[in-house]
Protein backbone atom coordinates (compact mmCIF):
# COMPACT_ATOMS: atom_id res chain seq x y z
CA UNK A 1 0.00 0.00 0.00
CA UNK A 2 1.41 3.43 -0.79
CA UNK A 3 -1.47 5.60 0.86
CA UNK A 4 -2.93 6.41 3.81
CA UNK A 5 -5.88 4.83 4.96
CA UNK A 6 -8.14 6.90 7.42
CA UNK A 7 -10.39 4.49 9.92
CA UNK A 8 -13.20 5.41 11.97
CA UNK A 9 -13.25 3.04 15.42
CA UNK A 10 -17.00 3.14 15.49
CA UNK A 11 -17.20 2.08 12.20
CA UNK A 12 -15.47 -1.51 12.82
CA UNK A 13 -17.43 -3.77 13.92
CA UNK A 14 -17.75 -4.74 17.78
CA UNK A 15 -17.03 -8.25 18.49
CA UNK A 16 -17.89 -9.77 22.11
CA UNK A 17 -15.82 -12.53 22.02
CA UNK A 18 -16.36 -13.54 25.72
CA UNK A 19 -18.38 -12.83 28.66
CA UNK A 20 -17.43 -8.79 29.67
CA UNK A 21 -14.27 -8.71 27.04
CA UNK A 22 -15.07 -6.40 23.79
CA UNK A 23 -13.04 -5.74 20.96
CA UNK A 24 -12.65 -3.83 17.71
CA UNK A 25 -10.06 -4.11 15.35
CA UNK A 26 -8.37 -3.94 12.31
CA UNK A 27 -5.58 -5.44 10.26
CA UNK A 28 -2.60 -3.26 8.32
CA UNK A 29 0.17 -5.08 6.12
CA UNK A 30 2.18 -6.06 9.35
CA UNK A 31 0.25 -4.89 12.51
CA UNK A 32 -2.70 -5.88 14.33
CA UNK A 33 -4.44 -2.94 16.92
CA UNK A 34 -7.18 -3.48 18.57
CA UNK A 35 -9.60 -1.74 21.18
CA UNK A 36 -10.72 -3.57 24.07
CA UNK A 37 -13.45 -2.78 26.18
CA UNK A 38 -13.52 -5.08 29.63
CA UNK A 39 -15.72 -5.53 32.17
CA UNK A 40 -14.97 -5.76 35.94
CA UNK A 41 -14.78 -9.31 36.51
CA UNK A 42 -13.66 -10.41 33.00
CA UNK A 43 -11.36 -12.70 32.28
CA UNK A 44 -9.14 -13.82 29.33
CA UNK A 45 -7.90 -17.25 29.91
CA UNK A 46 -4.43 -18.43 29.90
CA UNK A 47 -2.40 -18.66 26.20
CA UNK A 48 0.57 -17.73 24.26
CA UNK A 49 1.35 -16.61 20.52
CA UNK A 50 3.60 -15.60 18.40
CA UNK A 51 2.93 -12.09 18.49
CA UNK A 52 4.46 -9.71 20.15
CA UNK A 53 1.79 -7.39 22.06
CA UNK A 54 2.08 -4.39 23.53
CA UNK A 55 -1.15 -2.88 26.13
CA UNK A 56 -1.90 0.53 26.90
CA UNK A 57 -4.33 0.93 29.63
CA UNK A 58 -6.12 4.03 28.38
CA UNK A 59 -8.48 3.82 31.90
CA UNK A 60 -9.14 1.03 33.99
CA UNK A 61 -6.51 -1.79 35.61
CA UNK A 62 -5.99 -5.29 34.89
CA UNK A 63 -4.29 -8.36 36.89
CA UNK A 64 -1.93 -9.80 34.14
CA UNK A 65 0.05 -12.82 34.50
CA UNK A 66 2.92 -13.71 32.46
CA UNK A 67 4.47 -17.06 33.35
CA UNK A 68 3.53 -17.10 36.34
CA UNK A 69 4.32 -13.84 37.04
CA UNK A 70 1.53 -11.04 38.52
CA UNK A 71 1.63 -7.35 36.82
CA UNK A 72 -1.13 -4.37 37.72
CA UNK A 73 -1.11 -2.37 34.49
CA UNK A 74 -3.27 0.79 35.27
CA UNK A 75 -4.16 3.77 33.30
CA UNK A 76 -1.66 5.94 31.64
CA UNK A 77 1.27 2.37 31.82
CA UNK A 78 1.58 0.31 29.04
CA UNK A 79 2.78 -3.71 29.32
CA UNK A 80 5.07 -5.43 26.24
CA UNK A 81 4.60 -9.07 26.50
CA UNK A 82 7.21 -11.32 23.75
CA UNK A 83 6.15 -13.86 21.48
CA UNK A 84 4.93 -16.87 23.25
CA UNK A 85 5.50 -16.26 26.84
CA UNK A 86 1.86 -17.86 28.10
CA UNK A 87 -0.61 -14.66 29.95
CA UNK A 88 -3.77 -14.18 31.33
CA UNK A 89 -5.49 -11.54 32.58
CA UNK A 90 -7.85 -10.56 35.32
CA UNK A 91 -9.63 -7.19 35.14
CA UNK A 92 -9.77 -5.34 38.08
CA UNK A 93 -12.21 -2.66 37.19
CA UNK A 94 -14.13 -1.48 33.79
CA UNK A 95 -11.01 -0.83 31.55
CA UNK A 96 -10.46 0.40 28.26
CA UNK A 97 -6.78 -1.41 26.36
CA UNK A 98 -5.23 -0.37 23.51
CA UNK A 99 -3.34 -3.24 22.20
CA UNK A 100 -0.50 -3.56 19.36
CA UNK A 101 0.43 -7.01 17.82
CA UNK A 102 3.37 -7.98 15.83
CA UNK A 103 3.14 -9.87 13.37
CA UNK A 104 -0.76 -9.73 12.12
CA UNK A 105 -3.18 -11.41 14.07
CA UNK A 106 -4.01 -14.18 11.32
CA UNK A 107 -5.88 -16.35 14.29
CA UNK A 108 -8.18 -13.40 14.70
CA UNK A 109 -9.04 -12.81 10.86
CA UNK A 110 -9.52 -16.48 10.28
CA UNK A 111 -12.08 -16.70 13.75
CA UNK A 112 -9.77 -19.83 15.06
CA UNK A 113 -8.39 -17.62 18.61
CA UNK A 114 -10.58 -19.89 20.42
CA UNK A 115 -8.41 -19.21 23.93
CA UNK A 116 -11.54 -16.79 24.73
CA UNK A 117 -13.83 -19.68 24.41
CA UNK A 118 -12.05 -21.98 26.99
Amino acid sequence: MTTAVLHTWNDIPLQEVAPGVKRRYLTADRVTIARFDLSAGALVPAHAHEHEQVSYVVRGALRVFINGEETVVRTGQALQIPSWAEHRVEVIEDTEVIDVFSPVRQDWLEGTDTYFRR
